[in-house]
C-alpha cells in the first residue's frame, strides 16, 4: 500500500468517482438499479449544491479507492456526525489496509470540519467480506433500526401532499 496517498476529490475526479460507484454497483449486483451519473455527481458534489463530500485514494496517477460521505446528526446522541454513502476499494487494494485509512481520513475530516463525534454507514448483507471488515473495526448493527427508503412515484406522490 506504500504510494497510495489520500486526498479530498475535485470536480476533475467526477469521471473517475463515477467509475467507481459503477464498479461497486457490478460488484453488489445493483447495476441495474444504478441510476446515478457523472452530472449528478457534478450538480450533487462539494463543486456544486454540496449534498456529499468524497476522497479518492491514489497510487500513482491511477484512482484505487474512493469515499463518498456527507453531514449526519443523531437527536438520540444529540451531536453531529457523518454518513458514509459509498466506500470502494479496487480488487487490488482490498486486503491492504486503504479501506481503513479511507474511512480513518473521513472521520478524521468530519471531526475537525463540523464537529462529528460519530460515523454511521450500511453495509450491503450480501457483502461477506465489508461486513467481515466493518465487524474488525468494531462497528455494529442498531438491533433497533430498519433501513426503509421511499423513492419514485410514492416519493413524489408524498412531496405533493405536503404542498397542501
Amino acid at each position: 500500500m506504500s504510494g497510495v496517498r489520500i486526498r479530498p476529490a475535485t470536480e476533475a475526479d467526477v469521471d473517475a468517482l463515477d467509475a467507481m460507484l459503477r464498479a461497486l454497483s457490478e460488484h453488489l449486483g445493483d447495476h441495474d438499479l444504478h441510476t446515478g451519473n457523472a452530472g449528478a455527481l457534478r450538480r450533487h458534489g462539494p463543486w456544486g449544491t454540496g449534498f456529499f463530500e468524497a476522497l479518492i485514494a491514489e497510487a500513482g496517477a491511477d484512482a484505487c479507492g474512493m469515499s463518498l460521505y456527507f453531514k449526519h446528526f443523531s437527536t438520540l446522541r444529540g451531536v453531529p456526525g457523518v454518513y458514509v454513502q459509498d466506500l470502494w476499494i479496487a480488487p487490488d487494494q482490498r486486503g491492504s489496509g486503504l479501506g481503513r485509512r479511507l474511512l480513518a481520513a473521513v472521520a478524521r475530516e468530519a471531526a475537525e470540519r463540523w464537529g462529528a463525534a460519530y460515523l454511521s454507514l450500511m453495509a450491503n448483507r450480501h457483502n461477506s467480506g465489508a461486513v467481515r471488515f466493518y465487524d474488525r473495526l468494531g462497528f455494529g448493527a442498531y438491533a433497533d433500526d430498519l433501513p426503509m427508503g421511499l423513492a419514485g412515484e410514492r416519493f413524489a406522490r408524498l412531496a405533493r401532499e405536503g404542498a397542501a
